[in-house]
């Protein structure tokens, strides 16, 4: 039995001598460096994504100022389209007398007015020639034309217009078959 006791004791004092060896004593300095580099790590990215939240609203913001006028300005196309319709109606009339040719000048400087004030505000029409570009132009028909090329722009039925670098409204225009 003492052979077995001794076995017994050996293999106590190897379990406990692996335990010990398994065991590492922390140094409290590293383990409080580990932890304050954890927190930098963590702070450093809130810091950074509240940067990118600050950014973000900062362009939220500045698109809501520069498109701000967008509703009133797609309203004051209809004026302008009722300009143009008077002023094509005026120059069609074979009336020469004194008195439209007045009224065709003081639509014609209103008409003037009305489009340097869209200008001002960054309000341009869409340029229809050429190429039908579904980006700026809706197609509502199609026609047969020898003068143009399968894809081109025909006829304008009711201009486009953007503001700034937005489409405020499609170009509307008829396209070659």
């Amino acid at each position: 039995m003492s052979q077995e006791n001794e076995d017994l004791e050996e293999s106590q004092e190897e379990e406990e001598q692996i335990e010990a060896e398994g065991t590492v004593e922390v140094d409290p300095l590293e383990a409080a460096l580990a932890e304050a580099a954890d927190y930098k790590d963590k702070y450093l990215r809130a810091h950074a994504d509240f940067e990118n939240s600050k950014k973000r609203l900062e362009k939220d913001k500045m698109n809501a100022v520069s498109y701000a006028n967008e509703s009133f300005a797609k309203d004051i196309l209809a004026v302008m389209d009722s300009f143009e319709n008077a002023l094509a109606s005026m120059e069609e009339s074979e009336d020469g007398s004194e008195v439209l040719e007045k009224m065709k000048e003081g639509v014609n400087l209103t008409h003037e007015q009305l489009k340097k004030v869209l200008e001002k505000n960054h309000i341009k029409a869409v340029d229809c020639e050429g190429q039908f570009d579904p980006e700026v132009h809706q197609a509502i028909m199609q026609v047969d034309s020898d003068a143009h090329e399968t894809g081109d722009v025909v006829q304008v039925m009711q201009k486009g217009y953007t503001i700034k670098d937005r489409i405020l409204r499609p170009a509307m225009v008829s396209t070659c078959k």
